[in-house]
């Protein structure tokens, strides 16, 4: 298909740069037969009893760091300052991260976070794509990524302003539980203890997988074709208990809903089996899914691999209709916006 069929104009005053407070009070659209606005605390009341959520636990780790690259002995100027964002570990001690300006970077150079937390360019790659080696690793490496990191604010927000200490509670979900993301499974942000209480109180059962976000979900698509684009991987785990409670539901009629489009790829890459590993998985529209009846998410980017998906759950002539009902009437978009709950069509 044509990546420019799921393109859509969206005012910049639509993106949220704050969440909903408190979490349940955001709006929230949902996609059916027809459009109809409520918000996220209604959700108990537009499931039914024996409805599964499965939703993802995974936990966002402070990814955004700051760095220099030393001044070289021979050449090359002063001292630079680096912005770094992790997004994918790939050993104990490596990382791969987004780095600006990654084009002041050469292999073996030195980038120093701290004057005991360095690491060396292992290799550079398109789009400020580089490998970082790090002196330090496994659980030590984790703990200076803590001790030196700040939360990893999507670009869109992070263009417009800093991360602060709200951020740190507000860019997590309330049940994350398994350290390694570097984006947030923003649609799980809305939800409460509360919130919780109540569906437990209508009949409506939980279950929980983890996939590990990577920021390429922020990955503009570049190819003009969807069967061009290079989708990136994620990894994820999918219990033998999570599984169970999936083939259960299924098998009694009950619909399965994600929580998120990270808890929908891991369900849909695994077939609801017990599963771990990376998934690429690229879902457009003709996909049959093989698990999931519904979905609840946040508003997507123009033209994102996201988008995309809904498109394939609800259709696109239909997503296209709720998104521009979104934008007149208000909704707030992206990481920190509103939410829908989408009924496969």
């Amino acid at each position: 298909m044509d990546v420019s069929d799921f393109d859509f104009d969206l005012p910049e005053s639509a993106i949220a740069l704050r969440p909903a407070q408190p979490r349940e009070s955001a709006r929230l659209l949902c996609v059916g037969e027809g459009l109809s606005d409520y918000h996220v605390r209604d959700l108990p009341d537009l499931l039914q009893a024996g409805d599964l959520l499965v939703l993802n636990d995974t936990k966002v780790i402070p990814a955004a760091l700051s760095a220099i690259r030393p001044a070289r002995p021979q050449g090359g100027g002063g001292d630079v300052s680096l912005t770094i964002n992790l997004h994918k570990r790939t050993a104990p001690d490596r990382w791969r991260a987004f780095i600006r300006p990654a084009k002041r970077l050469r292999l073996g150079d030195q980038v120093v976070i701290a004057p005991d937390f360095i690491a060396s360019v292992g290799a550079i790659r398109e789009g400020g794509d580089v490998e970082l080696i790090f002196g330090l690793s496994g659980d030590a490496l984790d703990w200076a990524i803590t001790q030196h990191g700040r939360t990893p604010l999507p670009p869109y927000i992070a263009k417009k302003r800093d991360a602060d200490a709200r951020d740190e509670s507000d860019y997590q979900t309330v049940y994350a539980d398994d350290p390694g993301s570097v984006a947030a499974p923003t649609a799980g942000l809305h939800f409460t203890d509360s919130m919780f209480a109540k569906l437990a109180e209508r009949g409506i059962e939980l279950a929980k997988l983890t996939l590990h976000v990577g920021a390429g979900t922020f990955l503009p698509v570049k190819s003009d074709r969807t069967e061009d684009h290079d989708m990136h991987s994620e990894w994820f785990e999918i219990s033998p208990e999570t599984s169970a409670q999936i083939k259960r539901a299924k098998a009694e009629g009950r619909r399965v809903i994600a929580v998120g489009t990270t808890a929908l790829r891991a369900l849909e890459a695994s077939g609801g089996d017990a599963k771990s590993g990376e998934t690429d998985i690229f879902i457009t529209p003709g996909y049959e899914f093989q698990v999931i009846d519904g979905l609840m998410t946040n508003f997507h980017l123009p033209r994102s691999t996201l988008f995309m998906l809904v498109s394939s759950l609800a259709g696109l002539d239909k997503m296209q209709a709720a998104y521009r009902h979104a934008i007149e009437t208000g909704y707030r978009f992206y990481s920190y916006g509103d939410s829908s709950l989408i009924w496969r069509a």
